[in-house]
C-alpha cells in the first residue's frame, strides 16, 4: 500500500493521535510539584542502595515503627527517573502518564471517538479537570490501571469470548506494588458487573442484559485471582485490608484536602459538576435506551467523585466507556484532519513557547537553601515542621515530626500536630509533651504568633513566608 493511500486511510487516527500526543505536552505545564513528591525521591534512593522499606526512617518521632510503604515500586521508579534523567525528570513522569492515559482511552474506544470527531475533541478538553491532579505522585499510574481495568470487564460484558479480562491480574500486580492503596478496586468492578449482570429488564429508558454463566464464571474467577494477587507485596495479605482501614481513619480523611468532599459551595469544583451534568444530558436525550450497566458506572463514579475530589479523574476515565455510546454518530466533513493537525500544532506551540518556564518551575522549592543550611548547622533533634515542609526536609535528610505520610502518622502524632499549629486544645502541653528545640512554621498559622510572643524562642532565621524558632533552653 502505498504511503498516501495508507495515510487517507488511517487520516483520523493519525489527526488524533496527534492531538492527543500535543495536549499531553500542553497538560505538563499544569504540573504541580508537592511535598510528597521529595519523600518519595528519598525513600527510592534507600530503597535502590538497600532494602525494601517497612518501617520508618526519616522521622524522629516514628522512626522505627512500622510503615505500609505500599507505593514502594512507584519510590523506586521515580528515584531512577530522577538519577537517569536529573529534574528533566519531572517532565518525563506526567507525560508519559497523561499520553499514555489518552492513548488507552483512546484507542480502547476507537471506533467510538471518530464517529463524531468534533464532541471527541470535546471530551478531550473535558480532561482539564485532571489539572489538578499533574504531580510526580503514583496516582497518575493509578489513572492508567483503572483504564486498562474498565476496558477490560466492559469488553468482556459485550463480548463473552473477550479474553482482555485475563490480563487484569498482571495489571493487579502492578497497581499493589506501584500503589497499592487503590489496588482493590480491580477486584472490587468484577464484583460490580458481576452484580450488575444479574439483571434483566426493559423500562421506558432503560434496558438490563443478564450476563451468562460463562461471562460470570470469568468475572468471578479473575476477582478471586486478583485479590490474591493483591498479597503479592513487601507487606502481604496487609495490602487487602490497608484501603478499608484508611477509609476508616477519620483523623487522616479530615486532614488531608485532596480527601475533601466535592461541593457547590466551592467555586474551584464546579468543573466536575459540569463533566457529570454534560454526561446525565447526553444520555437521557440520546435516541438509545440508557443501558443498565452504564447507569451504575455512572453511579459509582459520580458517588466516588462527590466523595472525595482525588476521585474526579476515575469519573472522566469510567465514563469515557460510557457517553460515546449515547453521543451520535456525525458525518466527517471534510477538512477535520487538518484541523486536528492545526489544533494539535496550537498545543505544541504553546507547549514550546513556555518550555523556559516550565523548566524553572521543575528547579523550584518551597524551603530555600539558605534555611536548608541553617537547620543542618543547628542540627535540632526534635524539630517541630510544617506539614507541607516535611517532605523537602527528608529529601535534604533532616528528621521531621510530621511529612506527606499522613496514614505513617494519624494513629500516633497527626491529631497533635494540627492542635498545635492551629493553637486548638490543650497545644502547650503537647508542645512540652513532645519538647521540641526547633520549629519550622509558615506565618500563616497560628503557632508562628505563639512563638513570637513567647519569650521561651528566639528566631534564628525570619524569610518572606516561613521562620526557623530555637528554644532558649537547648542553647
Amino acid at each position: 500500500m502505498k504511503i498516501k493511500e495508507w495515510f487517507k486511510k488511517h487520516k483520523y487516527i493519525l489527526g488524533f493521535s496527534f492531538v492527543i500526543i500535543c495536549f499531553s505536552l500542553f497538560m505538563t505545564m499544569l504540573f504541580y510539584k508537592d511535598s510528597d513528591y521529595f519523600w518519595h525521591i528519598k525513600a527510592g534512593e534507600y530503597m535502590f542502595n538497600n532494602d525494601i522499606l517497612t518501617k520508618d526512617i526519616f522521622s524522629w518521632f516514628m522512626n522505627g515503627k512500622y510503615w505500609m510503604s505500599h507505593e514502594w515500586a512507584f519510590d523506586y521508579l521515580i528515584y531512577l527517573l530522577k538519577y537517569l534523567f536529573g529534574n528533566s525528570h519531572l517532565f518525563i513522569y506526567p507525560f508519559v502518564c497523561i499520553v499514555g492515559l489518552l492513548l488507552i482511552l483512546f484507542f480502547s474506544n476507537k471506533d467510538n471517538y471518530l464517529k463524531n470527531i468534533i464532541f471527541s475533541l470535546v471530551w478531550l478538553v473535558g480532561f482539564l479537570i485532571f489539572c489538578v491532579f499533574i504531580q510526580a505522585r503514583p496516582h497518575m499510574i493509578s489513572f492508567l490501571f483503572v483504564a486498562l481495568t474498565i476496558w477490560f470487564l466492559y469488553d468482556l460484558f459485550k463480548n463473552e469470548n473477550s479474553k482482555k479480562i485475563y490480563l487484569l491480574p498482571i495489571v493487579t500486580l502492578l497497581w499493589a506494588n506501584f500503589h497499592g492503596g487503590s489496588s482493590n478496586l480491580s477486584y472490587i468492578f468484577c464484583l460490580i458487573f458481576v452484580i450488575v449482570g444479574l439483571f434483566k429488564f426493559n423500562g421506558m429508558k432503560i434496558e438490563a442484559t443478564r450476563l451468562n454463566k460463562k461471562q460470570i464464571i470469568k468475572y468471578l474467577s479473575v476477582a478471586l485471582i486478583c485479590a490474591l494477587v493483591i498479597c503479592i507485596n513487601p507487606h502481604g495479605v496487609k495490602m487487602l485490608v490497608y484501603p478499608y482501614t484508611n477509609i476508616m481513619d477519620s483523623v487522616m480523611l479530615n486532614f488531608i484536602s485532596e480527601w475533601q468532599p466535592t461541593v457547590l459551595s466551592n467555586a474551584s469544583h464546579y468543573p466536575y459538576f459540569i463533566l457529570v451534568i454534560l454526561i446525565v444530558f447526553i444520555m437521557l436525550f440520546s435516541k438509545e435506551k440508557i443501558k443498565f450497566i452504564d447507569l451504575a458506572l455512572l453511579g459509582v463514579s459520580v458517588f466516588l467523585g462527590l466523595k472525595s475530589i482525588r476521585f474526579w479523574g476515575y469519573t472522566y476515565i469510567l465514563m469515557n466507556y460510557v457517553v460515546f455510546n449515547y453521543v451520535p454518530t456525525r458525518k466527517t466533513d471534510r477538512g477535520t484532519t487538518r484541523i486536528l493537525f492545526m489544533l494539535g500544532a496550537v498545543f505544541l506551540g504553546i507547549f514550546i513557547s513556555n518550555y523556559d518556564m516550565l523548566a524553572k518551575e521543575y528547579n523550584k522549592t518551597v524551603i530555600s537553601k539558605k534555611m536548608i543550611e541553617i537547620i543542618k548547622k543547628e542540627s535540632p533533634e526534635r524539630l517541630f515542621n510544617m506539614y507541607d515542609y516535611g517532605g523537602e526536609l527528608i529529601y535534604n535528610d533532616i528528621k521531621v515530626f510530621v511529612d506527606g505520610r499522613a496514614d505513617l502518622y494519624s494513629r500516633y502524632n497527626l491529631d497533635d500536630y494540627s492542635k498545635i499549629s492551629m493553637l486548638n486544645g490543650d497545644y502547650v502541653k503537647l508542645i512540652e509533651k513532645y519538647n521540641f528545640d526547633y520549629f519550622l512554621v509558615t506565618k500563616e498559622y497560628p503557632i508562628t504568633t505563639y512563638l513570637h510572643y513567647n519569650d521561651n524562642y528566639e528566631v534564628i532565621l525570619d524569610e518572606e513566608e516561613m521562620i526557623l524558632y530555637k528554644k532558649k533552653d537547648s542553647i
